[in-house]
C-alpha cells in the first residue's frame, strides 16, 4: 500500500510539472506534409534526421498547378557542405552549407500556448498528450508548434510566411510516422557517383528545414 501511495504522489508530480522546451529526438525518421493558405502548393516529405552526427536528408514531392517536382537534398553540416541528388540519372550537385546546425524542436524562448490530449482521455490508449507552443521570429514572422509531451515527438508546425510585401500566409506541417532511430544509415552518406560533383558556390538549395536554420 505505501507504495502505491508513493508511485501515486510521484507521478502527480510528473503531471504538476510545467512543460518545458524540448529537442527531437536526436535520431529520427519520419514523414510530413507541407500545405500553403495562399495557393494550391502541397509537399509531401520524408526526412531522416541525425542530431548526433549533425546530417539531415529530406525526399521532397511537391505538387502545384498539377505539376509535380521531386527533390533529394544530403546536408551535412560537419563538413558544411549540402547535397541534391539524381537518382535515376545518378546525378549529383555539391553546395556550400554556410549555417550552423541548431538542433530541430522548440526554441528555449517559446512560449507555453497550452496542453491537450488528441483524441479521447476516457481510456487509456485512446489519446496523446502534447504541448503547443508559440515562437517569435526575429523577421517578425510566428511559429506554433505543436509536440508530443512524452518524447518532444513532432506533430504539427504552422509557420507564417510573407508570401510579398503586402500579403502574409500560412505553411502548414503535419508530421506522421515517426520512428526513433535512422533504420538506414547509408541515406546520411553521399551516393558513390556524388565523388566528383562540382561545388556550385552561387547557389544555396532550398530545404524543408531552412525555418530552423540560423546563418553564419
Amino acid at each position: 500500500m505505501r507504495v502505491f501511495v508513493a508511485l501515486a504522489c510521484l507521478l502527480a508530480n510528473c503531471l504538476a510539472q510545467k512543460p518545458q522546451p524540448c529537442d527531437w529526438p536526436p535520431k529520427m525518421t519520419g514523414e510530413a506534409t507541407m500545405d500553403f493558405t495562399n495557393d494550391d502548393t502541397g509537399v509531401d516529405i520524408r526526412f531522416v534526421y541525425d542530431a548526433v552526427g549533425q546530417r539531415m536528408r529530406f525526399f521532397q514531392n511537391a505538387t502545384r498547378d498539377n505539376e509535380t517536382i521531386n527533390t533529394d537534398s544530403l546536408l551535412l553540416f560537419k563538413e558544411e557542405v549540402a547535397y541534391n541528388i539524381n537518382d535515376q540519372n545518378r546525378t549529383c550537385t555539391k553546395f556550400p552549407l554556410k549555417v550552423d546546425f541548431i538542433p530541430l524542436g522548440v526554441p528555449k524562448n517559446a512560449s507555453l500556448l497550452g496542453q491537450v490530449i488528441l483524441g479521447s482521455s476516457s481510456g487509456p490508449g485512446e489519446g496523446l498528450m502534447v504541448n503547443t507552443w508559440s515562437v517569435n521570429l526575429p523577421d517578425g514572422g510566428d511559429i506554433i508548434s505543436t509536440v508530443t509531451a512524452v518524447g518532444c515527438i513532432p506533430v504539427s508546425l504552422v509557420q507564417k510566411v510573407k508570401i510579398d510585401e503586402q500579403v502574409m500566409g500560412w505553411m502548414v506541417q503535419s508530421f506522421f510516422n515517426n520512428v526513433i532511430g535512422i533504420p538506414d544509415p547509408s541515406l546520411l552518406s553521399p551516393p558513390s557517383f556524388c565523388k566528383d560533383a562540382k561545388v556550385m558556390s552561387n547557389k544555396e538549395p532550398v530545404d524543408f528545414f531552412s525555418l530552423f536554420l540560423h546563418k553564419k
